[in-house]
């Protein structure tokens, strides 16, 4: 147990630092002011221009599929544009036709990370920490930076990349977006950021997570999560043209008004009922792993367990 926390302790303080070197290259990097671009990440791209800051995760071979080290740069690259006096608005995207397809399970560098940990009861443990560690602690952060976020979602967002756009404050999705989450086909509760009730209503959320069907851009937007649903071709082009209206107020007016909103929220129980739902994920995600403590043999077994479901996907009406 204490292996567990201690590599978990090692990724959070990894995951809250952002070394000067890369505040210098940023500031190198300059074309000219409110400008930049930096490449130095190996899964995640940030660049800037006209003030809105774009942090992309490109890993399009495995459909942008979220591990450890995504995370970790991705919380690199929220701090630094956060941090940059330049950048008014952030928005987070990916390569490819996918937003992304959830947390990494299957990818030789997940596989090699997760040899990092212990793989008996103790494993328990360590999921334990790394919810409130990392997945609820992270989003949580990124849900309350000082700057406005827009998910620029297309094609699959799932389950842990449901939890990324689920922690900006616009989401932009093209008419071809799926949102899923099928943990209650693996037999756990929902991800780990479950904001469903709170976006979807009781029985909306109920329903998406015991099907486990794919809720689409315009219904999505029907419910209130999704802000516009616009053509493939013109995404792009429709979450910049939003991100510059936005970026023209000023960023004290920007930052107190989101503050504003975001507490209203908390206040209504947003973040209290998020983080007692990553308790019962623990409970659950407990309940599927063996007595190793092994979660990737659950993808051979989630493959023949979603074969179920497949004549179910179209509706009668």
């Amino acid at each position: 147990m204490g292996r567990c926390r201690t590599l978990t302790r090692e990724l959070s303080d990894k995951l809250s630092s952002l070394s000067t070197a890369r505040t210098h290259e940023r500031r190198q990097a300059r074309a000219q002011p409110g400008e930049f671009e930096v490449t130095t990440m190996d899964h995640v791209r940030l660049t800037c221009e006209d003030n809105v800051a774009t942090i992309t995760i490109d890993r399009p071979e495995v459909m942008n599929a979220i591990s450890r080290k995504v995370y970790a740069e991705l919380d690199e690259a929220f701090t630094a544009a956060e941090e940059d006096i330049d950048v008014r608005v952030i928005v987070i995207a990916g390569v490819g036709q996918h937003f992304g397809a959830g947390h990494d399970i299957g990818s030789a560098e997940m596989r090699a990370e997760l040899d990092e940990y212990p793989r008996d009861f103790s494993a328990l443990g360590r999921v334990r920490d790394m919810d409130r560690g990392v997945y609820f602690r992270l989003h949580d952060r990124w849900r309350n930076l000082g700057k406005p976020t827009i998910a620029m979602v297309r094609g699959y967002c799932i389950m842990g990349s449901w939890m990324l756009a689920a922690s900006c404050d616009l989401v932009m999705a093209s008419t071809t977006a799926r949102f899923a989450d099928r943990s209650v086909r693996w037999g756990s509760a929902h991800h780990e950021y479950a904001t469903h009730f709170w976006e979807l209503g009781v029985r909306k959320a109920k329903e998406i997570l015991w099907t486990g069907d794919f809720l689409s851009a315009e219904e999505a937007h029907g419910l209130g999560m999704v802000n516009h649903v616009v053509p493939d071709d013109k995404l792009e082009a429709g979450t910049r043209w939003l991100a510059r209206r936005i970026a023209r107020n000023t960023e004290y007016a920007l930052r107190v008004s989101k503050m504003s909103i975001n507490q209203a929220a908390d206040i209504m129980g947003q973040t209290a009922a998020v983080r007692a739902s990553g308790n019962f994920w623990v409970m659950s995600i407990g309940e599927t792993m063996d007595g190793q403590g092994d979660l990737t043999d659950r993808v051979g077994w989630s493959k023949s367990h979603n074969a179920r479901f497949d004549d179910q996907d179209e509706r009668p009406w």
